[in-house]
């Protein structure tokens, strides 16, 4: 399996402190069956300043300890991007990485407040000629309202990562019901762990591919954690990776949904 999404490299960003807590994360990885990780830092303007120069040697550092280690953990270099008004440029530039210099990256929304004019943001992007990967939509304060605005996302041409924790409930009922729904209406892409320690959140995601098989069969489950994520490391078209599954039939309950059950402000 290949994770494209794991915040694995110490002392950069909120991802482990100390690197035996990222050593330990690389052998829980390897443990469940991934062999190529992306370290994939927050860029975030005012809180992690992080870029590509400095991104990449930490990446050479830690792929050193780990052959030191014996740990057959492959690195390449990604970011966990959130939206700036440069953003574009940086990623011309090329001081905002993407996912192993590929036209693929990670853009991460606000937790907690639909950004505006976010689907111009994303076909900016698009006609730039990167695809943005939007990252764990289902862990979202504010997807009741804009599911939507997702599924014109992804018919325009952005692709969608999903926790893996979200899918095997460790986020809780609300990411779970998001990431299935997701999953069943055929708007997921890849799966990934989102991995910020070893402990608190582990870097699990064989138990998310059974779970995706469970739904979406064995095929499609190797999609979500290989194909795909293969196809983007090696900079494939997206036209001619593995197409996104049929939505399975069946109506899913609609907007406000989960605010009905839980209220505005559950998470």
């Amino acid at each position: 399996m290949i994770d494209l999404h794991c915040h694995i490299l110490p002392g950069i960003d909120d991802g482990p402190s100390e690197l035996a807590v990222s050593l330990a994360m690389a052998r829980i990885a390897v443990a469940d069956g991934i062999r190529v990780t992306a370290c994939t830092p927050h860029i975030y303007p005012g809180l992690y300043e992080n870029e590509a120069d400095g991104i990449r040697a930490a990446i050479t550092a830690f792929r050193q300890v780990l052959a030191e280690e014996g740990i057959a953990l492959e690195l390449v270099e990604g970011a966990d991007t959130h939206l700036a008004p440069d953003l574009v440029a940086r990623l011309k530039a090329g001081s905002v990485p993407t996912l192993n210099g590929s036209r693929y990256f990670l853009f991460e929304p606000p937790h907690h407040v639909a950004p505006p004019r976010l689907e111009d943001s994303v076909f900016s992007l698009l006609t730039a000629g990167f695809v943005p990967v939007i990252t764990h939509p289902e862990r979202l304060t504010w997807i009741d309202d804009h599911y939507p605005a997702f599924q014109r996302m992804v018919a325009s041409g952005a692709w969608i990562q999903l926790t893996a924790g979200s899918l095997t409930g460790r986020f809780g009922r609300r990411p779970q019901y998001w990431a299935e729904r997701i999953l069943d209406d055929g708007l997921c892409h890849i799966l990934a762990t989102d991995s910020h320690h070893s402990e608190r959140r582990p870097p699990f995601l064989a138990e998310a591919r059974e779970a995706a098989a469970r739904r979406l069969g064995a095929d499609e489950a190797v999609h979500l954690v290989l194909t795909r994520p293969r196809g983007i490391l090696d900079n494939v078209s997206p036209g001619a990776l593995p197409a996104l599954p049929a939505a399975k039939p069946g109506a899913r309950p609609g907007k406000g949904f989960w605010r009905t059950l839980f209220g505005p402000r559950h998470s």
